[in-house]
């Protein structure tokens, strides 16, 4: 038997239960790997409240995590039992001891990247990778704005976009935070307890705004965003964490200046193995390198799910979590 979190309704912390399950076998294509640490992120959140539906109820919850290949199904030639793996894009399910997943979702692990740092970084910096080097290709002397500076993808961002050469600006909810992002090496950072955005990114610009802003809050800083924006700059909109964005006048990105948005996601980026293989490497490289240290300000054992989810959305975290089986 292994032990799993389920929920079998939609709603707060307290759905959420400790089970014991029978590990499957993996189907053809497929492996199930054991594992030494878990991811936490803020779309696990989204499944177990509901506003990202579950395929099925009762569900396994969490797409991220890091162990080592126990089984092996027919047809998989690029991993074998034994193999240290990390994956981000799993079905629902890695808060687990074990989990089955389909083979091509699943990358080896370099000797210098250990399984809890591989959890703690695969979704959030195989999410930084698509912004910065595929939704806007970064080139060094740009401006951004990127809200959430302190939390698990910005504290990423910030040290990857010093290494571009690229000025970023980070909104934080406390001095605390500001310095952590600063120390990350954002360029600047603004206190949206206390400072108004967009009045202080066009101090900090010179009335020159950004090239691009990258926003996973959602409804409370979309209209914030654009105006932070130059003309023509590009807004990317990745995330709900403040409730999704809706009921939005296409016209208003003329009025605020021929305005880009996107909406993209992890999925629309790795979507081969060959392309996740390639994302996953560069992040590899920047860690190894030491451009980007992985900083797991909370471990919580798997049992605690519950109390590690209710920290996050309570904004109580710094960079990222892990759920250690």
């Amino acid at each position: 038997m292994a032990k799993r979190i389920q929920f079998a309704r939609t709603g707060g912390p307290e759905v959420l239960e400790l089970v014991d399950v029978t590990p499957a076998e993996p189907g053809p294509g497929e492996v199930r790997v054991r594992h030494q640490a878990v991811g936490l992120n803020f779309i696990d959140i989204y499944f177990r409240t509901g506003l990202y539906p579950a395929p099925a109820l009762p569900s396994g919850l969490g797409t991220e995590g890091a162990g080592v290949v126990e089984a092996v199904g027919e047809g998989v030639e690029h991993l074998a039992v034994g193999d240290r793996v990390a994956y981000a894009q799993g079905p629902l399910g890695a808060y687990a001891e074990s989990h089955v997943l389909p083979a091509e979702k699943v990358v080896t692990l370099p000797d210098g990247i250990d399984a809890e740092t591989a959890a703690a970084a695969m979704l959030k910096g195989l999410t930084v990778q698509y912004l910065l080097r595929q939704t806007y290709p970064l080139q060094g002397g740009e401006t951004i704005l990127f809200h959430a500076a302190a939390g698990g993808v910005g504290s990423i961002a910030c040290q990857w976009a010093k290494a571009l050469g690229v000025k970023l600006i980070g909104t934080v909810s406390s001095p605390e935070k500001a310095a952590l992002a600063e120390k990350n090496g954002a360029w600047a950072t603004i206190d949206t307890t206390r400072e108004d955005v967009v009045e202080r990114v066009r101090e900090l610009t010179g009335g020159a705004m950004c090239d691009v802003v990258y926003d996973s809050v959602g409804k409370d800083t979309w209209e914030t965003s654009l105006d932070c924006l130059k003309k023509r700059g590009l807004m990317v909109s990745f995330g709900n964490a403040s409730g999704p964005v809706e009921g939005v006048n296409i016209g208003i990105l003329n009025q605020k200046g021929s305005l880009f948005v996107t909406r993209p996601s992890l999925n629309g980026y790795a979507d081969t193995r060959e392309r996740l293989e390639a994302m996953a490497a560069d992040l590899f490289a920047r860690i190894e390198s030491g451009e980007v240290s992985i900083d797991i300000g909370q471990r919580y054992p798997l049992a605690e799910a519950a109390e590690a989810q209710e920290a996050l959305a309570g904004r109580k975290t710094t960079g990222s979590t892990v759920l250690i089986p």
